[in-house]
């Protein structure tokens, strides 16, 4: 059973360390956390008609969200991917 790319890829990322990554033909995707890299790929080169290099994944651990120094929650935790293009590629939708 395949996954459509809109059930693996939930959006792009955009801070200022994935923007200085644009220079080295990088982007930077919240995912499914659990995809697989061959899933990220996949669904990267089908939503943007691109070729994918390669793709590196990290889990980001949910931060405790404190009110007057006390823990009142925590938010959640997800996944992120770094996918670097090949040469001549670049993804003009997200408008970065």
């Amino acid at each position: 059973m395949s996954k459509s790319f809109r059930e693996i890829i939930l959006g792009p990322v955009i801070t200022e360390k994935g923007t200085d990554l644009l220079s080295q033909n990088k982007y930077v995707f919240k995912v499914s956390p659990r995809a697989n890299k061959i899933e990220i790929r996949n669904a990267v080169e089908e939503a943007f008609k691109v070729r994918v290099e390669k793709v590196r994944t990290l889990r980001v651990k949910g931060k405790a969200k404190k009110f007057r120094g006390k823990v009142v929650g925590k938010t959640s935790s997800w996944k992120k991917a770094i996918v670097k293009l090949k040469e001549g590629e670049s993804i003009e939708e997200l408008g970065v």
